[in-house]
């Protein structure tokens, strides 16, 4: 893959922005990782932020969780767009994996991130 994933969270409020910023605290230099909030937007406003922070370049969509208005925004503006996967669910593990793994492909950058973020996830003391 010759350019660099560009990672784009997007959240109901502020989860998004804090989320980018722990991952950035966290790892340091993290390449590209935008927050998107639905804060204030409507369907329309929220699948054009949707498409400027997603560019032109190959992407890993994560989205706050399955069903709500920022899925659904995800999947209306880039189901289309093969250069472009989508994770419902995000956790800050998943985003950790993903900023060092941006030269996959989409759909694998999406996987490893997943079972990344899946992996994470412990009862303790249950």
């Amino acid at each position: 893959m010759s350019k660099p994933l560009t990672g784009v969270v997007v959240s109901h409020s502020g989860l998004a922005a804090a989320m980018v910023e722990a991952v950035q605290s966290i790892a340091g230099e993290t390449g590209p990782l935008v927050a998107v909030s639905n804060t204030g937007a409507s369907p329309e406003s929220l699948c054009r932020s949707l498409a400027s922070a997603v560019g032109d370049g190959p992407a890993v969509v994560f989205v706050d969780m399955p069903g709500g208005s920022c899925l659904h925004a995800a999947v209306s503006e880039l189901h289309a767009r093969e250069d472009v996967a989508i994770v419902a669910g995000v956790n800050l593990p998943m985003l950790l994996d993903f900023a060092f793994h941006r030269e996959m492909a989409p759909a694998d950058a999406a996987r490893h991130a997943q079972e990344a973020g899946t992996r994470s996830i412990r009862i303790l003391g249950a």
